[in-house]
């Protein structure tokens, strides 16, 4: 599985990152998780609101920090 955070580096794109790390451990699964700042590699997903979490190359969530228990119903 690979979850990718979509956002410039802001401190929620952060707490998103942070978020999805935790919510990967206490769901003991493999998955890798990449931070994307590009804003043209962004846009190419439609997203126009940061920050978002994409679950192999599917948008799930964009425009605000889910908590860790929201991330594991995605994952």
């Amino acid at each position: 599985m690979i979850i990718k955070i979509l956002g410039t580096g802001c401190s929620n794109c952060k707490k998103l990152e942070a978020n999805a790390r935790e919510a990967v451990k206490e769901l003991g699964i493999e998955a890798a998780v990449e931070k994307v700042e590009d804003i043209k590699a962004i846009m190419a997903y439609g997203v126009m609101k940061t920050p978002a979490l994409v679950v192999d190359e599917q948008v799930k969530i964009m425009g605000r920090v889910p908590s860790v228990e929201d991330i594991k119903k995605y994952l």
